[in-house]
Order: structure tokens, then C-alpha cells, then sequence
């Protein structure tokens, strides 16, 4: 009679800590440093690749 064993993988706390640093830093910058008129043409242009109209 075998018996199966189960393991459960928990990804590292390391990981989770350079994941959640990663998105701050995105965010302070897109929230803090960019230029509002850079962020405008970054969405612009998302917009018309994607193939919505925006104008």
C-alpha cells in the first residue's frame, strides 16, 4: 500500500518583501515623481494600442 504525500509550497517571505517593495516604489512614482502630462500620454497611448477611441 503506497500512500501519497502532500507538500505545500509557501512562497518566501523574501519574495513577498521584494514583490510589496517593488509596487511602492511603482507607485511613489507614478503618485509622486511623474509629470501628470507624462502620465496622460502613457494612458494616451494605452488607449489608441489597445483600440479604444478617445477622441
Amino acid at each position: 500500500m503506497t500512500t501519497a504525500t502532500t507538500t505545500k509550497t509557501a512562497a518566501s517571505p523574501l519574495s513577498a518583501i521584494l514583490f510589496t517593495a517593488m509596487l511602492g516604489t511603482g507607485l511613489v512614482f507614478m503618485l509622486g515623481v511623474a509629470q501628470s502630462q507624462t502620465l496622460h500620454d502613457a494612458a494616451h497611448d494605452m488607449r489608441h494600442a489597445t483600440g479604444f477611441a478617445c477622441h
